[in-house]
């Protein structure tokens, strides 16, 4: 099939949704075929209905033949266009089982979805349609959601391990009511079809034949129409996106209208979504329309795009220096565990085996024994620990490693947050005497404070995990907590823990003292991963975009000449020559610059442009600064504009980023501060919790207790509370102070709250 042929029906306007030719253009786009519409009616005549309620297509095996109802054309195309989205018919039992359950979805997309839904958005409307008849469609299309939602939750795609034709259908059909016919609060509730949704737009045929998704934030109502036929009130979106700057516009006078050089269309900038309404829904745009991520294929996999892999690259870089300065030597260990070893610390794999990848097969061929895809490798280094220690000669032995792990998450994953592949450092390290390995737990954690605090300017909180949250075989965890006041929840920013001589017991670690005597080593292990980076966005990101601490941000600063259509060419040139030798003169001072010289977008969209990636400073030279010899530096952080001579601009430049740093951390400190309140008794702890607070309460540290207080937390307003850590920093606990939750005696003040 070398072209994909289209009709409208015949002589009336066409009355079908506009989704289901995004569902042409997505085949077309995937075969690789031109997408061509027939227009003469002699080509078609008596072949298709009046008022035909779809886009027909031409039959591939008798050129005279329409198909007009959509499910058949979906199938046709399906069997005949090339695109491995449709099974062949070469294994008939095979293709027949595989061809039906990709048809239920069709049918379901078709008949189900499209049941009257699709219709205000091609102005079928009657004359008694209202909001109230729009209130009960409404209702009408989450119900029929609900199975899908249900069918995606341990699913990547529809039907078996690859996108095929029934996700083209069902995405194109629910793109569409995600933008005119669900805003934000109604998809929090459809979390495993936004993530499938997602996915499948992030197919490069998908994208380009259904476009950015604009996601609804508020529901426009669709107006009836009036006697005459036409609507009562402009049925006209608004076009969304904040802050994106004007578009700017086509050339004027001689030679407008032949091509003459104007400005580029520009695409639209800003975010829909609100940070502090619709979170979920904010914070994957920003994720994406900053370029951070791209959504992959596989649930719960990202790609990390160049800007922010930039960011994990200081952080690896600044950490790295820190551990080699400590005595921590970097290698390498293979990401594959045999079944055996992995099983050998019983508590450890118990806590890991739901997340725990295998790999079962060699091309069709099963593999004897299944190998396990590493979630953490205690289990894959300790063995050879167990061979190289033998006295105390070979003690401390501290090794780190920079890695990827697999863990299996099956609850909602989140970019950075929540993810199933992720990077890491893990560091896997052995001593002699428990004081060492005591010190250098803390001695890592200070060092992930700084990482979270210097760095990314993120406030924590340092403490020690409780017996439940603790690491799975660790004498005892030590923790930094991190928390979103947008969400109100805690995030465990990164781990020390202590194994003490659990592993090598298990493992055999044994080495001979100075005493010739035998003993156990004692092991410490510690990680900080890609996390760090969703935590940053997650605390700092407004409702322009990004807002990127200077000590991290790829770009720390970016120059913008803003040259008029009247300034002479004398004018133009001192102007480029100014930015020039501004952007050298940063560089050169070690600060990391760009130069936006584009002349084929407007001012307004380059400032929108960078706000959304996060640049903590823009430097402007406009016409009126280029006679003041001045340049305009606007802070992304606060907005405030310093105009600077440009003899002052680099040491301004670096004075005003030290304070971008130290303010951004003082912000974000006070917030974390504003976000614990205390109590000592239950009556106020979920309110508080309710309240999007963490809770700081006096405990009696039993697991019972806590798994008590998860239970009664829960409410409609999330999950049910856990510690997040017993901090190190005690307030004073008078004698006899009770537990909040059991009415024992209290042993610390822990810190509570829901969590990612």
């Amino acid at each position: 099939m070398d072209k994909l042929e289209f009709a409208f029906p015949p002589g009336a306007a066409p009355t079908f949704p506009s989704w289901r030719l995004s569902v042409l253009k997505a085949l077309a786009g995937a075969a690789g075929v031109p997408l061509v519409k027939i227009t003469n009616e002699n080509a078609f005549a008596g072949a298709l209905p009046r008022k035909c309620k779809t886009p027909a297509i031409k039959a591939t095996d008798s050129p005279s033949t329409w198909i007009s109802e959509f499910g058949a054309v979906c199938r046709h195309l399906g069997i005949f266009l090339d695109t491995d989205l449709y099974p062949s018919f070469h294994n008939l039992p095979f293709s027949n089982e595989r061809a039906t359950q990709i048809d239920q979805w069709i049918d379901y997309s078709v008949n189900n979805l499209d049941n009257n839904y699709a219709l205000p958005l091609v102005g079928q409307l009657t004359k008694g349609y209202d909001s109230a008849a729009f209130d009960d469609l409404v209702k009408g299309v989450r119900a029929e959601l609900s199975l899908l939602e249900l069918h995606l939750k341990s699913r990547t795609w529809l039907a078996g391990n690859a996108m095929t034709l029934a996700d083209v259908v069902a995405a194109s059909t629910v793109k569409y009511l995600f933008e005119h016919v669900l805003e934000g609060g109604k998809r929090k509730s459809l979390p495993s079809i936004t993530r499938w949704f997602e996915t499948c737009l992030s197919q490069p045929f998908m994208e380009q034949a259904l476009g950015k998704i604009a996601y609804c934030t508020k529901v426009k109502v669709p107006q009836a129409k009036t006697k005459g036929g036409k609507p009562k009130a402009d049925g006209k979106q608004k076009q969304k996106g904040k802050g994106g700057g004007k578009p700017a516009k086509q050339a004027k006078g001689k030679g407008a209208d032949k091509g003459g050089k104007g400005k580029k269309k520009e695409t639209q900038l800003g975010l829909d979504a609100q940070k502090f309404e619709e979170f979920g829904d904010w914070y994957s745009e920003v994720c994406t329309k900053s370029e951070m991520i791209s959504y992959y294929e596989i649930s719960g996999c990202y790609i990390l795009r160049p800007w922010a892999y930039s960011i994990w690259d200081t952080i690896h870089q600044w950490f790295d220096g820190e551990i080699k300065s400590l005595g921590v030597q970097n290698c390498y260990f293979p990401l594959f565990v045999t079944e055996n070893v992995l099983n050998k610390e019983k508590d450890h794999v118990e806590d890991f085996a739901p997340e725990v990848a295998w790999v079962t097969k060699s091309g069709q061929t099963d593999l004897d024994v299944p190998i396990a895809i590493r979630p953490t490798s205690e289990t894959v280094m300790y063995p050879f620990y167990a061979n190289w220690i033998r006295s105390h000669r070979d003690l401390p032995l501290r090794l780190n490693q920079w890695c990827n792990v697999i863990r299996w998450e099956f609850k909602h994953p989140t970019p950075f947050i929540r993810s199933r592949e992720f990077l890491w450092q893990e560091g896997h390290t052995a001593f002699a005497q428990k004081e060492e390995a005591d010190a250098e737990v803390l001695d890592i954690l200070d060092l992930y404070s700084k990482v979270y605090e210097e760095l990314l300017a993120v406030p924590v909180m340092k403490g020690r995990k409780s017996e439940k949250e603790k690491f799975a075989g660790a004498l005892y965890t030590t923790t930094v907590e991190a928390f979103v006041p947008a969400t109100g929840k805690g995030v465990q920013g990164a781990t020390s823990h202590c194994l003490g001589q659990n592993f090598s017991k298990m493992f055999d670690i044994e080495f001979e003292k100075e005493d010739r005597k035998k003993d156990h080593v004692w092991q410490n292990s510690w990680g900080i991963t890609t996390r760090t980076i969703g935590v940053m966005i997650m605390v700092h990101g407004d409702n322009k975009g990004l807002v990127l601490p200077p000590r991290v941000a790829p770009v720390q600063v970016v120059v913008i000449p803003i040259p008029k259509a009247n300034m002479t060419e004398e004018q133009k040139k001192k102007m480029q020559e100014a930015s020039s030798n501004l952007y050298d003169s940063l560089k050169a001072a070690g600060v990391r610059v760009k130069m936006d010289d584009r002349e084929n977008y407007t001012p307004g969209w380059k400032y929108s442009h960078w706000e959304l990636k996060g640049i903590p400073l823009r430097c402007e030279i406009g016409p009126k600064d280029l006679d003041k010899e001045q340049a305009v530096l606007a802070r992304r952080d606060t907005g405030k504009k310093d105009f600077v001579p440009w003899a002052d601009c680099v040491e301004t430049t670096k004075k005003l980023l030290a304070d971008i740093q130290k303010d951004m951390l003082e912000s974000a400190r006070a917030e974390f501060n504003e976000s614990i309140v205390r109590v000592t008794n239950w009556d106020g702890f979920v309110p508080a919790l309710d309240a999007k607070k963490m809770i700081l309460a006096p405990w009696c540290e039993e697991v019972a207790v806590e798994e008590d207080v998860k239970t009664r937390s829960a409410s409609e307003e999330g999950a049910g509370a856990k510690t997040l850590c017993i901090p190190f920093d005690q307030p004073e606990l008078p004698t006899g102070t009770k537990c909040f939750a059991s009415g024992k005696p209290a042993k610390s003040w822990a810190l509570w709250g829901r969590s990612y």
